[in-house]
C-alpha cells in the first residue's frame, strides 16, 4: 500500500549523462487553448449488463462525472444521470438494468451508495447523514453485495452485507481495531484484513466469520496487501515485500497454513485477481512508471495472447461473468485512455471510445520519457520528462519541476491534460519521483521517513539543476508546481530555499503540519498511527520539528511569486491552510495569487473549474516566469 492511501496501479530509460534531448530537431507545433484540452473526455469503469448488451461507465463529457452506457456492439453513449455532483458508477445489477453508483457532496468525501432504478428514480441506500460508505463487491451468488460504513462510529469502518431483495443490511464484522478491508471469500466465510504498522509495513489477518476468530497470517514484518481469494475459497493470494525490495505474489493455504511463492518480477506486483470461475488470473506490474499486464489462462497455464496497441499503457481489465468478453483501457502520454472490448473466443478487439478532442493533433503532443539524474548524495532519482517540441539551444524554454502527491505517491507515464497544456504552451515539465516515492523498492520508499521537506526537497532542487544543465532550458526560468503533498513541497521550497525557484504553484498543499495531522478525517483512523510514525506525532515533542518544516511559520522568507489553488470542501487540507498562507505572503509584498473553488474538494473534478485553474496557472507562469525579462524591461 502506498503511504497513507494509495492510492492504487516500454519507454527507454535515459540517464542524465546519456540524454540525447539536445539532438532532437525542434519542431513548431500548433498551440491549443485550455478549453480544447479540457474538451477531451475522461472515462472510467466497465461493468457489463446482465445480458452482455451494454457496458456501464463514467464520463465527464457533460462537464462533471455522470453514468453512461455504451452498446457492446459499439455506438453512442446514453446518459443515465445528470448531476451537478460527481457520480461514480459502480456496477449493473446482476439480473436487470438497475445500477449502483457512489457520490459525495462537491468533494467532501462523504460518499453514499445510490441505487438508480430502470425508470430513472434514485434511492440513497446508505442515507445516514455524515456517514460514508464504500462498495466492496458483489457476493459470488449475486444475491447481495458487501460494503463498508462508518455509520456506527466515525473512526471505524465496519463490514456490511446488503441483500438485493428488500435492501436490508446486516453487519458482518464490527471493526473496533481499525483494520482495513482486503476482501471476502466466495463462500462468505473469510475476511482478509490488514492493519498498518507504519506507512511501509502492515500485518495481514484472516477473520473466520463462522468461528468469529481472527488469525494473524503475515510472517516477518513487511508490507502485506491482500490480492484475491481463490475461487474455491481455500487460498488467499497476497502481495508482500518480505525479504525483497519489490512486492511479489504469494498465496496462503487456509487449511494447512502454508505460504507459497506464486510470482516474482523485477518491479512491484501492484495487484492480482481472478475472473469469476478462476479461468483467468490478471496481474498488474508497476514497471518504472508504466503498467505491465499479465493474464494467465489457469487451465492451460499459458499467457493470454493479448492485443498489442503501440505505445499504450493497458489498465483496468474486466472480464465478464461468462468469461467470453473482456474490457480494458489503453492510453499513453499523448492520448487519453480509451475503452476497448476484447472477445476471448476469437481474439478480436475493438476500440469503443475516442476520448481525445478531434481538434487536437496527437503529433503536436509530447511523448513522456523516463529519465534519471543524480541527487546531492549520488542517489539516482527517477522522473517523467516532457520536452516541448519547439525547444532548442536557439529557443530556450522555461521549465517547471512537478512534485506528486502523497507522501509516497508516484508520477507515472500517462496522459494529463494540464501537463500537455503547459508543454504545448512552451514549458518543459520534469515530474520528479523524489526519495519516498512508491514503485522503486522499499529502501527508496522509506528514505523520507521523518525527513519530509529536507532530503526529498533536495531531490527536487537537483531536478531543477538537471533541467538547468540541458542546453535548451532557460536556467533562469525554472519554477516548481505540485498538489497536496506536492503543494507542501512547493511551499517548503519557497520558504526554506527561497532563491531556488523563480515561482511556486501550490495546489491544495499542506502548510501547517501540526493542524493537518490533528485534523485528519475520522475515517482515516486506520492510518493515523502509521502517519504519525512517518511524519511525527503532533501531540508530542515531534511538534517542534513539524513546526520547523511547516511553511506557514516561515512565510516571511518567501521572496518569489506564489500561486495557491484550493477547494473549500477539502477534508484533507483545510481551506484555512491556504487562507493563512496567502495572508502571510501578502505581508511580504511578494506577488501572490489565490484561486478558491467553493464547490471542490481535494482535487478539482468539474471541467469549468479545471479550465479556470489551468488557465490561471498558465497566466501566472507566463507573467512571472516566462516573461520575466519583459517585466524587468
Amino acid at each position: 500500500m502506498n503511504k497513507i492511501m494509495l492510492f492504487l496501479l516500454g519507454l527507454l530509460i535515459l540517464g542524465a549523462c546519456s540524454s540525447d534531448h539536445a539532438q532532437k530537431t525542434p519542431k513548431e507545433v500548433k498551440q491549443y487553448s485550455i478549453e480544447q484540452f479540457m474538451d477531451n473526455e475522461t472515462i472510467f469503469g466497465s461493468s457489463f449488463s446482465h445480458d452482455y448488451s451494454k457496458i456501464l461507465l463514467g464520463s465527464n463529457i457533460s462537464g462533471t462525472y455522470d453514468a453512461y452506457t455504451i452498446p457492446v456492439e459499439g455506438g453512442e453513449k446514453t446518459a443515465l444521470t445528470n448531476s451537478t455532483s460527481t457520480i461514480r458508477p459502480i456496477s449493473f445489477f446482476p439480473e436487470d438494468d438497475r445500477i449502483l453508483y457512489t457520490s459525495d457532496n462537491d468533494g467532501d468525501e462523504i460518499y453514499h451508495l445510490f441505487l438508480r432504478n430502470e425508470d430513472g428514480s434514485v434511492v440513497d441506500l446508505t442515507p445516514k447523514e455524515g456517514a460514508r460508505a464504500s462498495f466492496y463487491g458483489w457476493a459470488h451468488d449475486y444475491k447481495s453485495f458487501f460494503y463498508g460504513s462508518n455509520a456506527r462510529n466515525p473512526q471505524f469502518t465496519d463490514v456490511y452485507e446488503m441483500e438485493i431483495e428488500g435492501f436490508e443490511s446486516s453487519m458482518l464484522y464490527q471493526n473496533d481495531e481499525a483494520y482495513n478491508f482486503g476482501g471476502i471469500s466466495n463462500d462468505k466465510r473469510y475476511l482478509a484484513l490488514t492493519k498498518s504498522i507504519n506507512t511501509n509495513d502492515s500485518d495481514l489477518f484472516l477473520y473466520d466469520l463462522s468461528a468469529k476468530e481472527i488469525k494473524k497470517i503475515s510472517e516477518e514484518q513487511a508490507a502485506y496487501q491482500p490480492a484475491d481469494f481463490s475461487t474455491n475459497s481455500r487460498e488467499l493470494y497476497y502481495t508482500t515485500d518480505k525479504g525483497a525490495e519489490f512486492s511479489y505474489l504469494k498465496k496462503y493455504d487456509i487449511t494447512t497454513g502454508k505460504h507459497s511463492d506464486v510470482l516474482k518480477k523485477d518491479w512491484d506486483i501492484a495487484y492480482a485477481y481472478f475472473s469469476r470461475s478462476g479461468k483467468y488470473q490478471i496481474v498488474g506490474i508497476n514497471a518504472d512508471g508504466k503498467n505491465e499486464l499479465s493474464i494467465l489462462n489457469t487451465e492451460s497455464n499459458k499467457q493470454l495472447d493479448f492485443p498489442v496497441i503501440a505505445g499504450a499503457d493497458i489498465t483496468s481489465v474486466n472480464i465478464s461473468k461468462n468469461e467470453e468478453l473482456m474490457t480494458f483501457y489503453a492510453g499513453s502520454s499523448r492520448s487519453s485512455s480509451n475503452l476497448y472490448l476484447y472477445r476471448l473466443s476469437d481474439g478480436s478487439f475493438q476500440q469503443m471510445t475516442n476520448t481525445l478532442n478531434p481538434a487536437i493533433n496527437p503529433d503536436d503532443l509530447v511523448e513522456a520519457e523516463v529519465v534519471r539524474y543524480p541527487s546531492f548524495d549520488g542517489l539516482d532519482i527517477p522522473a517523467i520528462y516532457y520536452k516541448p517540441k519547439n525547444a532548442s539551444p536557439d529557443n530556450k524554454v522555461p521549465a517547471l519541476v512537478w512534485v506528486h502527491g502523497g507522501p509516497g505517491g508516484q508520477s507515472r507515464v500517462g496522459y494529463r491534460p494540464r501537463i500537455q497544456y503547459l508543454v504545448n504552451q512552451g514549458y518543459a515539465i520534469l515530474m520528479v519521483n523524489n526519495r519516498g516515492s512508491s514503485g522503486y523498492g522499499k529502501t527508496f520508499y522509506q528514505l523520507d521517513d521523518l525527513n519530509h521537506g529536507e532530503n526529498d526537497l533536495q531531490d527536487c532542487i537537483e531536478g531543477k539543476n538537471y533541467l538547468a544543465s540541458l542546453p535548451y532550458i532557460d536556467k533562469d526560468k525554472i519554477g516548481i508546481i505540485g498538489g497536496s503533498y506536492g503543494g507542501y513541497m512547493v511551499m517548503r521550497a519557497m520558504t526554506h530555499t527561497p532563491e531556488a525557484f523563480k515561482v511556486g504553484v501550490n495546489i491544495f498543499g499542506v502548510t501547517n503540519w501540526i493542524r493537518t495531522l490533528r485534523s485528519i478525517p475520522p475515517w482515516w483512523e486506520s492510518f493515523k498511527d502509521a502517519l504519525y510514525l512517518e511524519l511525527g506525532d503532533p501531540y508530542s515533542a515531534d511538534s517542534t520539528r513539524l513546526y520547523d518544516i511547516s511553511p506557514l511559520f516561515h512565510a516571511d522568507q518567501v521572496k518569489n511569486p506564489v500561486m495557491v489553488l484550493q477547494g473549500s470542501k477539502d477534508p484533507r487540507v483545510l481551506q484555512i491552510e491556504s487562507d493563512e498562507m496567502v495572508a502571510e505572503i501578502e505581508k511580504n509584498g511578494v506577488p501572490v495569487e489565490y484561486v478558491l473553488f467553493e464547490d471542490e474538494g481535494h482535487g478539482f473534478v468539474k471541467k469549468e473549474n479545471q479550465i479556470e485553474s489551468n488557465q490561471r496557472i498558465l497566466e501566472f507562469c507566463d507573467k512571472y516566469l516566462k516573461n520575466t525579462s519583459e517585466l524587468k524591461e
